[in-house]
């Protein structure tokens, strides 16, 4: 492939980053074009074409992710890389259904650049040219599939599924950096594998990881774990104690369950932060070290700065990257590829020869809940291999309460707006009454229970009718029309109503920063 004759379009906003982009590719010879906005990028692929187009998704005139849509709906060939300062699974996973190769965390080092763009280029069939928007081939399009190395493994993590896809790539783009990484995720979902894998592919892979678990340790012991103390600076220390901190100089110190920590000793660790010394306990001797850090948590950090158990100034010192790791239950079937993989490792282990699992018992695998989340499937795996025999798992074989049929989960009650409606409906005292849908406000077209259902585990008294809906929009006078700021302060509150309290599950079905509601609420009470 002569690279000379590609053409690579920058879509830019930023006069001083595009320019960044041109000066680190157009050393490998590529033509390279800029614009700053979605339609000055339309205008020019209607013209000329692209081999490869370098998104912003923050754009002025509309989102990266939406001109994405447009331009695969349009029939565009051109391979395309997203960059973006949000360093969510839910952005990267959007912007590769939306036909992103590959999505860079900015700030992106020139090395990584260039590499995503030689990748992305490499997909490209040799015999293709580029030109006017056109219908991809189905093989382009299987192109633009991100692929996860080794097949369906991944620095210890197993699986395919989107979400995963978006986590591995937001993994490989944080790892050479030094910036500090917060990751949040369910009990189970491999937040500490995670923090493993960022260091094993930094440039820190050859010096100690030291992990912490802050829930696992006794308040007044947490600070001499993780800055050490001298010899007598309290009762029972007998000798010098390096601390965490001093015992990953060089490497990467994962603090797990940081939430846990209380506010005095976040202090303490955001001084660290700010100045790379540690002072041991009963010391005064400040000693310079050279550690990266990656935190943890499976509570709701936003709101545990908004309940002030967590310290704003040091979250937003934590957070510079962020990686939040989906639940087993929004990743398809990599629950089966992960129960069949430790099926063969625990068989080994326990000298059991099973082959695999039934079809009704990789349906039950597939459509469970899933509420310990990984951890829970392997203890599942491990249990059914050391108690039974046999050449394939049954689903009489596996433990309470996966043997019970009322307690597998249907798809459709995966549905994550199925959940936001469980919580009020497990709040309240009763059945749906007759005539009611529950539904209704979810907007999930043609969903509704029959007027005799009932709801599994909810007590039975009847649920208060839904108001009354909002007149049709023809049939609106102007006493309907309310201000804007209203219908979204409405909007806003019935989706946290709706989600229990949870607001970041709210904003993600709001389709908005979680920032957005604290702003919002915060604005609201200081009048």
């Amino acid at each position: 492939m002569n690279n000379s004759s590609l053409h690579l379009l920058v879509i830019e906003p930023a006069p001083s980053l595009a320019l960044a982009y041109v000066n680190a590719l157009k050393r490998d010879g590529h033509n390279i074009s800029v614009v700053d906005t979605a339609a000055a990028a339309k205008r020019a692929l209607a013209v000329t074409g692209a081999d490869l187009v370098l998104v912003n998704l923050q754009l002025p005139d509309q989102s990266g992710t939406d001109l994405l849509h447009d331009l695969l709906a349009a029939g565009s060939a051109a391979r395309a890389i997203a960059l973006t300062a949000q360093g969510s699974v839910q952005v990267a996973v959007e912007a590769m259904r939306a036909g992103a190769s590959d999505v860079l965390l900015l700030p992106v080092g020139t090395e990584r650049l260039r590499s995503a763009v030689t990748a992305a280029l490499a997909t490209r069939p040799a015999d293709e040219k580029p030109g006017p928007a056109r219908r991809p081939t189905k093989a382009a399009k299987a192109d633009s599939k991100p692929e996860v190395p080794d097949g369906s493994a991944f620095m210890g993590f197993i699986g395919t599924s989107p979400p995963m896809q978006a986590a591995y790539r937001l993994i490989d783009a944080a790892a050479p950096s030094k910036a500090t990484v917060f990751i949040t995720g369910e009990s189970g979902t491999g937040k500490e594998v995670c923090a493993e894998a960022i260091h094993r592919r930094s440039p820190r892979a050859g010096s100690p990881f030291i992990a912490i678990n802050c829930a696992a340790i006794p308040k007044d012991l947490m600070e001499s774990e993780i800055f050490g103390h001298v010899k007598g600076a309290f009762t029972g220390a007998t000798t010098d104690h390096s601390g965490a901190t001093l015992q990953a100089d060089g490497g990467t110190l994962f603090l797990d369950e940081i939430g846990e920590m209380d506010l005095s000793l976040q202090a303490k660790l955001l001084r660290f932060l700010q100045t790379g010394m540690v002072k041991k306990v009963g010391s005064e001797k400040l000693e310079p070290v050279d550690v990266r850090i990656v935190c943890a948590t499976n509570r709701d950090p936003y709101a545990e700065v908004q309940a002030g158990r967590f310290r704003e100034d040091l979250f937003y010192r934590l957070q510079v990257i962020s990686i939040e790791l989906p639940p087993l239950r929004e990743r398809g079937d990599d629950a089966l590829l992960i129960a069949r993989h430790f099926l063969t490792k625990f068989g080994r282990e326990e000298r059991k020869d099973f082959k695999g699992f039934s079809p009704e018992a990789e349906q039950i695998i597939r459509n469970y809940a899933w509420p310990g989340n990984v951890r829970q499937l392997l203890n599942v795996v491990r249990n059914v291999v050391v108690l039974n025999d046999g050449d394939i798992i049954q689903p009489f074989m596996f433990p309470p309460p996966l043997n019970k049929p009322t307690m597998i989960v249907p798809p459709l009650l995966q549905d994550p707006r199925w959940a936001a409606m469980m919580g009020p409906l497990a709040q309240s005292s009763g059945t749906v009454a007759a005539g009611a849908n529950p539904f209704g406000s979810l907007g999930i077209p043609g969903l509704s229970l029959p007027p005799t259902a009932t709801l599994v585990g909810v007590p039975t008294a009847p649920v208060a009718a839904p108001p009354p809906p909002a007149p049709p929009v023809g049939e609106m006078s102007e006493r309907h029309i309310r201000p804007l700021w209203m219908v979204e302060e409405e909007a806003i509150d019935a989706a946290i109503q709706a989600c229990g309290g949870n607001i970041t599950r709210a904003a993600a079905l709001l389709e908005i920063n979680p920032c957005t509601i604290y702003r919002r609420r915060q604005k609201k009470k200081t009048g």
